[in-house]
């Protein structure tokens, strides 16, 4: 009862962007003490900061923890890998950049055929290394020890020496005018290099993105191809899809079994 009742303090509190203690003891009929200790727990979890007598979205200048970031929409990111499996076919190169999205594609993709994926994503690679009939290149530069990612300017000469058929990326968050943002701008540039050279660029995201902020701009969505993600609940973040002809494709969580 109580993780289902931190989802939904989650939930609130991007739709609103902050809550109280006072008000969350009155919708959830539960003492103050274990709304407190719900918030304390997500603050642990750097998916909220504490405020004065409540809670609000976490900074925008400084990403969640990585296991935070795994479990958050978990159910959404399976979805959204399996349905990139089915734009990328077998024989084929790919870039995977960083994220817990890009992992969820990369696990749809274990069962693909003849496929070179070049990555600077640890886990990627961990998770894709035992399959052999794919090829997997690793990027060298400095890893980061939050979440395995591989970051800087080798990392980024590394990528500059492929042109691929296909890159998947993901971002920490996306503006209505289009803006798609990161923390750290080590890995935006490696991020930037990825979308240089790839021939067709699929940006992978769920829809928490649209509430989230970050200081770092990867670039914009007029250089995506297909955007894939559980929904698009921004009207102005539709427009600027068919305004820039990206491909959209909306799989309302639904997971294939």
């Amino acid at each position: 009862m109580a993780t289902n009742r931190q989802q939904l303090i989650l939930d609130i509190v991007r739709e609103t962007g902050l809550v109280s203690v006072d008000d969350l003891v009155q919708r959830f009929a539960v003492t103050p003490q274990s709304i407190r200790k719900d918030l304390n727990l997500l603050c642990e979890k750097r998916l909220l900061t504490r405020t004065h007598g409540g809670a609000r979205l976490a900074s925008s200048v400084e990403n969640m923890s990585y296991e935070a970031r795994r479990v958050l929409a978990s159910h959404h990111k399976l979805a959204i890998g399996q349905a990139v499996a089915k734009i990328i076919p077998d024989n084929a190169s790919l870039f995977v950049n960083i994220g817990t999205t890009t992992e969820a594609v990369a696990q749809a993709l274990l069962q693909h055929k003849q496929l070179m994926v070049i990555t600077n994503n640890i886990n990627v690679a961990s998770l894709m290394r035992p399959y052999r009939h794919n090829q997997v290149i690793i990027a060298s530069g400095e890893v980061r020890s939050s979440d395995g990612g591989i970051v800087g300017e080798a990392a980024v000469e590394f990528i500059n020496q492929f042109k691929v058929d296909f890159a998947v990326i993901g971002t920490s968050a996306m503006d209505a005018d289009g803006a798609l943002l990161d923390f750290d701008y080590r890995e935006v540039k490696v991020s930037q290099a990825i979308i240089a050279n790839a021939r067709h660029v699929i940006l992978v995201a769920d829809s928490t993105k649209h509430d989230r902020s970050a200081p770092v701009r990867i670039g914009h969505i007029s250089q995506i191809d297909t955007f894939v993600t559980d929904r698009c609940p921004d009207k102005e973040f539709q427009r600027l899809l068919t305004r820039f002809d990206v491909s959209s494709i909306q799989t309302d969580g639904k997971v294939e079994l």
